[in-house]
């Protein structure tokens, strides 16, 4: 009894200061003070911030001309409208329901106020007498809580503490929530107020706001809702967990008991609504008899909404998610990028994107029972880094059920770098050696320059990154047959390991590196890039996007620009919002981009390790990758209007894909250029393409010099005699030959050829095993027959043997190399008069 009339006391207090302070809207309006009471609550603060309502965020894809949605997210599921959206019906039943004062009090409704403390003194515990405007107060200061991120300990503390003060059960709070009413009211009019109130209330579940409560509880819209409809989404207001009616299952308001408890209350507000003559008696009647039967209609959220998509999408989420425009830490990014209503149009082209899906799933099964095997399709436009498409053979899910059960899914976008929710990339064997090739030209050597291609071990590379490379390097290559003697051209179009680590091998791998990196080129785990020789064959482990970028930076004239996806953001208030941009950076001077463009039309031409690919009459390029063991593939091309990337590989594992069959009846090493060939004439026939500017001659066919006669040098003598004329050499072997043994025999190229400056000139060394046939035309037979044995050689005659008979020819001709003991065939003239008969002859 002595506690009941402690609260009592207390509770009168606080109903003196607000019927003080809020007797009539007049005194709430201009402050008039009755009393020394009213000073207390005049010192409370009364202005209250109301913050942009959390709404859902919408990413959109471009279908031709058409902006379409592509995926929704958000952390209360609210649409927003105008007061004029929303039917008399919910007005009314909300007023009837939490407030039938609502439109004569200023703020406070003294009246229901005086009763929820007669309640509270009776109950031991404040109770009810809430405006709508307190209401409303109630809401907005619970929003600013839910927008605090929950991941610590001491964030999760802090969070609780804030909805402690927003709606906790105290007299405090009451006070400070009427004082803020009342300050809302002097802001706001009542339809302001009111239309607030309907926008931000909670509807039970994820559900906010009088519009996303008639679509997913009853399929309808808040302008379309019957008097039935709205009474019942109202009681949902009162008690949100205990009165939404989508649980059937409920064993207190499920749909056997024909929500039972919604209806109660739902009754209760139509009969307010008719005491307050909101609803005709027929109209009432006809409401309470309306049964509640809800249609369900949910609002589908997240990537996984996206289908073929969906990892598209991931990707521009965590775009926003990693940058700093969204907020200064991810948990504020993601609080906004769930709750800020942005509509964000992205760079996805839906037509290019369909095709991407179906060539994946045609070509690289979502799983397959001999490999974890994966693969990705990605593209972007050469000039803006604007993504394309992106692909890949997995379904998209973050639901931990689901990946544990299934190969068939994964969270993990094969295609980006692992900050964006990649992996930790993939080798992309040959496809970095055009790297190499940037540097190769860099230096000033040419496209038709030749380097040495045979199999040897290296023992050093210049690498002013580390400070050097030592110890013993043998590479091999991909097919038999691709040594000897290989300009700079062949070894791109065949890819030709041992020629690219020949060219390296004159260079800088520092050098090398930096090339790749003007090129946006970045290990997936945001590592430095590896230096060793090997990396020249692409052992760096790097994203399929990265590379697709890399190389529409050479169709590009060298210009690189980083990949993008979102073109546009408009926010909750329809104002424009920065996008992330594109940085464009010359990767490479346009004369050097433009003859790696050259070379790499190659591999897609006869002959190349693409060939066939390109169908398109229009200029591409491109370049192969396969890594040891056969385990990871690549085909990388560009137009100057798209460059795409294709990977198919095993996620984990080693197993060789020139050896297992998935699909088509093939290999996908095999099945790689049909891929690319799909993809590549798609884009080209919805963007087309431009011819490739014609680089300079000195980068094709460099410097020329003339290969000069080193027959009869020494072969230092020789070295240092094409050394000075700027051209490298390399020992063929000996060679029969009349030269003196030791001697340069011949050169390939022969003598007099124009080769480019830099090229290797192969040395022919003389064994001195040949001599050179003597010249005996003219000789009678005899006496040439005697040259010839004198030489080494024997003699025999096409004519007859006639020793007086004069050689008219000879084969081997005269000064022929030939070995010693070859005959040599004369041809004779025809024979003179025969000698006269001897005396006594024929009698």
């Amino acid at each position: 009894m002595l506690g009941a009339a402690g609260a009592f006391i207390g509770m009168s207090v606080v109903a003196g200061l607000l019927v003080t302070a809020a007797v009539t809207p007049a005194i709430a309006v201009t402050g008039m003070a009755a009393n020394n009471s009213i000073g207390v609550f005049e010192g409370l603060p009364e202005y209250l911030n109301v913050d942009q309502l959390a709404q859902p965020t919408t990413i959109y894809a471009k279908n031709g001309d058409q902006d379409v949605p592509l995926a929704t997210f958000y952390s209360q599921n609210r649409l927003p409208v105008a007061f004029n959206q929303i039917s008399q019906a919910a007005k009314d039943a909300a007023i009837a329901g939490e407030d039938p004062r609502f439109y004569s009090h200023g703020g406070v409704d003294i009246q229901g106020t005086v009763r929820g403390v007669l309640s509270t003194v009776a109950g031991g515990g404040v109770q009810g007498g809430s405006s709508i405007t307190q209401q409303y107060v109630k809401n907005v200061l619970l929003q600013k809580c839910e927008a605090l991120p929950v991941k610590t300990k001491e964030q999760k503390t802090k969070y609780q503490e804030c909805v402690t003060d927003s709606t906790g059960v105290s007299p405090d709070r009451k006070v400070k929530e009427m004082k803020y009413a009342i300050g809302i009211e002097k802001k706001y009019t009542k339809d302001q107020i009111l239309v607030g109130y309907l926008n931000i209330a909670g509807f039970g579940g994820t559900v906010y706001g009088i519009e996303a409560a008639a679509k997913y509880y009853y399929n309808t819209t808040a302008a379309a809702l019957t008097p039935a409809q709205a009474a019942s989404l109202v009681a949902i207001v009162n008690e949100p967990t205990s009165l939404k009616i989508d649980d059937p299952e409920s064993k207190t308001n499920g749909a056997a008991n024909g929500y039972a408890k919604n209806k109660e209350r739902r009754d209760y507000i139509l009969g307010k609504m008719y005491q307050y003559k909101r609803l005709t008696k027929a109209q009432y009647q006809e409401a309470v008899k309306t049964p509640i039967q809800p249609v369900i209609t949910p609002s589908v959220r997240g990537c996984q909404t996206a289908g073929g998509s969906a990892y598209f999408c991931d990707y521009v989420q965590k775009t926003i998610l990693n940058d700093p425009t969204f907020g200064a830490d991810e948990d504020t990014r993601a609080s906004n990028f769930n709750r800020g209503g942005y509509k964000i149009y992205t760079s996805l082209d839906l037509q290019l994107q369909q095709v991407a899906e179906s060539t994946i799933q045609s070509y690289v099964p979502a799983s397959y029972s001999r490999a974890d095997i994966g693969g990705v399709l990605t593209g972007v436009q050469p000039g803006t880094g604007r993504v394309l498409y992106m692909a890949q053979n997995k379904k998209y899910s973050q639901d931990p059920d689901v990946l544990n059960t299934s190969t068939d899914y994964s969270s993990v976008n094969l295609a980006t770098d692992q900050k964006y929710g990649g992996s930790g990339g993939f080798q992309v064997g040959s496809t970095y050696k055009v790297f190499t090739l940037a540097e190769w030209l860099k230096q000033g050597h040419s496209l038709n320059e030749s380097v040495n291609a045979n199999i040897r071990t290296y023992r050093s590379f210049k690498d002013s990154c580390t400070g050097g490379w030592g110890g013993t390097y043998t590479p091999q290559n991909d097919s038999p047959g691709e040594t000897g003697i290989r300009n700079a051209q062949s070894a791109t179009t065949l890819s030709i390991n041992t020629a690219f680590i020949s060219m390296a091998s004159q260079l800088d791998l520092c050098e090398i590196k930096k090339d790749a990196e003007a090129f946006g080129v970045h290990t997936a785990k945001g590592e430095p890039l590896d230096t060793n020789p090997s990396a020249v064959l692409g052992t760096n482990y790097i994203a399929p996007l990265t590379m697709a970028t890399a190389f529409a930076g050479i169709a590009n004239n060298g210009m690189t620009c980083t990949p993008i996806v979102i073109d546009k953001i408009v926010d909750a208030s329809g104002k424009d919002v920065k996008p992330p941009a594109s940085t464009c950076t010359q990767s490479v001077d346009p004369a050097v981009a433009n003859t790696m463009a050259k070379a790499l039309k190659g591999p897609l031409q006869g002959g190349g390790t693409a060939s066939g690919m390109n169908t398109t009459g229009k200029d591409m390029l491109g370049k192969t990758g396969t890594t040891e063991y056969n385990d990871q593939l690549w085909l990388v091309a560009a137009t100057t209007k798209v460059a795409g990337a294709y990977w198919v590989g095993n996620i984990q594992g080693h197993v060789d894909f020139r050896k297992v069959f998935p699909t088509h009846g093939t290999s996908p090493a095999s099945a790689r250029v049909s891929v690319m060939r799909t993809m590549m004439s798609a884009a080209v026939g919805k963007y087309g393409g431009d011819d490739f500017p014609t680089p300079p001659s000195k980068l094709t066919q460099g410097i020329q010099v003339a290969v000069p006669d080193l027959t009869g040098k020494s072969p230092d003598e020789a070295k240092s005699i094409l050394t000075g004329l700027g051209l490298d050499s390399a020992d063929g072997g000996p060679q029969d030959s009349v030269a003196p043994a030791g001697t340069i025999a011949s050169t390939n190229p022969p003598a007099g050829s124009q080769v480019g400056k830099g090229s290797v000139i192969t040395l022919f060394t003389s064994n001195g095993s040949l001599v050179a046939v003597p010249n005996v035309v003219g000789q009678k037979f005899s006496d040439a027959a005697a040259a010839l044995q004198a030489a080494g050689f024997t003699a025999k005659s096409a004519g007859g043997n006639n020793p007086n008979g004069i050689v008219q020819a000879q084969d081997p001709a005269a000064g022929t190399p030939a070995k010693p003991g070859t005959a040599v065939t004369l041809a004779l003239a025809a024979a003179g008069p025969s000698a006269p008969p001897s005396p006594g002859a024929g009698g």
